[in-house]
């Protein structure tokens, strides 16, 4: 028995590779080291999109490692399976990062799913945690995840990856007319179920030529009624997402895209003077470049305007706590950053963040977050 172990421990061994080499691995990293040039101690870490810390705090930091395994198990279904990890510690607030308890990195699982290709002419069927429809079109537009996520995935409008269903093709044969529509949990990346409310999304692109396309994004997301303190009634905390993008590029020259985007949450905004709980709006949007000095050396720019709240008491610590008043404060962030391609899979980007705030009401101005980063990207696999 005992000389039969390794013998049947290595032919599983073997077996299991000769499995996985009938897919491709994938993987990339970046990180970097970063520099507080500048942090007002008035703004919390958890209102700002800047790396968290004091002035003069440094660091480096690995912001995201992937490793991706993709399999054709049939000409009709295809998997994929990808884990990331990310350092959170004291680089990132606790809503950014994914730090396991004593700042460790941790691992997870980003996507688990199974695609049935062309399930009726043009269309295919994807099962498992995947995309959602938000704005994996704009992601890819942008084209520098690796400086930062985009407006809605960076101010948590919408989660990256969602656990559900989802339906997406083509409207017109020729691919200038898609479609995305999704069912999920709604509960975020890998997140187990809570509760029986679902979100549900569509996404339609326009792609008049190959260089000019447009998306249009809506999804629900229902939730638990919350107990009006005053009425003592239930009323609804649902919220509604639209977005639009709209993206040109030139391959290999320069590139150009607007996002835009509003959210409306039921009741969420209460007033305590008024003894009322009312709607919160929520809007932003970002306009991004990219051009190409030479072909291994691009300017790259991005300015983006964030309001939590547009009604102003919503930024009334009168109105609201103090604390729900400055997270409401709107702000603008500002990406500049100069990309050298030193290998096909190896970029070198100094750039700056910028983000400036809405001053508080009845307070006092707050200083501009200024960082100073120097970020690395390569794809290891």
């Amino acid at each position: 028995m005992k000389k039969t172990l390794p013998i049947i421990a290595t032919l599983v061994v073997l077996s299991s590779t000769a499995i996985f080499a009938q897919g491709k691995f994938s993987g990339y990293m970046f990180g970097d080291y970063y520099y507080n040039v500048t942090r007002d101690p008035n703004i919390g870490s958890s209102n700002i999109a800047s790396p968290a810390g004091t002035t003069a705090y440094q660091a480096f930091q690995l912001r995201r490692i992937y490793f991706t395994y993709d399999n054709d198990i049939s000409e009709q279904f295809t998997t994929r399976f990808r884990l990331e990890a990310d350092q959170g510690a004291a680089t990132s607030t606790a809503a950014q990062s994914d730090a396991l308890t004593g700042g460790k990195i941790g691992v997870f699982v980003k996507d688990a799913y199974l695609k049935w290709k062309n399930i009726f002419s043009g269309s295919d069927a994807i099962f498992g945690v995947q995309p959602t429809p938000a704005y994996d079109v704009s992601e890819a537009a942008w084209g520098y995840r690796s400086l930062e996520k985009t407006i809605m995935d960076l101010r948590g409008t919408v989660d990256s990856r969602d656990m559900g269903m989802s339906l997406k093709g083509k409207i017109t044969g020729d691919g200038m007319l898609n479609y995305w529509l999704m069912l999920g949990n709604g509960a975020g990346t890998a997140k187990p179920e809570t509760d029986k409310y679902k979100r549900y999304y569509a996404h339609v692109q326009i792609k008049p030529t190959t260089n000019l396309q447009a998306t249009l994004y809506l999804d629900y997301k229902d939730m638990a009624n919350i107990l009006n303190s005053y009425t003592k009634s239930t009323v609804s905390n649902s919220a509604v997402t639209t977005a639009l993008f709209l993206g040109y590029s030139e391959p290999f020259s320069y590139n150009i895209g607007v996002e835009a985007f509003l959210q409306s949450t039921s009741n969420a905004l209460k007033d305590t003077v008024a003894k009322s709980y009312s709607s919160k709006s929520t809007m932003g949007f970002s306009v991004f470049g990219s051009f190409n000095i030479i072909p291994e050396l691009a300017v790259v720019a991005r300015y983006d305007n964030f309001n939590p709240s547009t009604d102003d008491k919503g930024k009334d610590p009168v109105a609201v706590t103090a604390g729900v008043a400055n997270g409401n404060l709107s702000r603008d962030y500002v990406i500049i950053g100069l990309s050298w391609k030193v290998d096909k899979n190896v970029s070198i980007i100094p750039n700056i963040l910028y983000e400036t705030y809405e001053t508080p009401k009845g307070g006092k101005a707050i200083d501009a977050s200024i960082t100073a980063r120097l970020t690395l990207y390569y794809v290891f696999l």
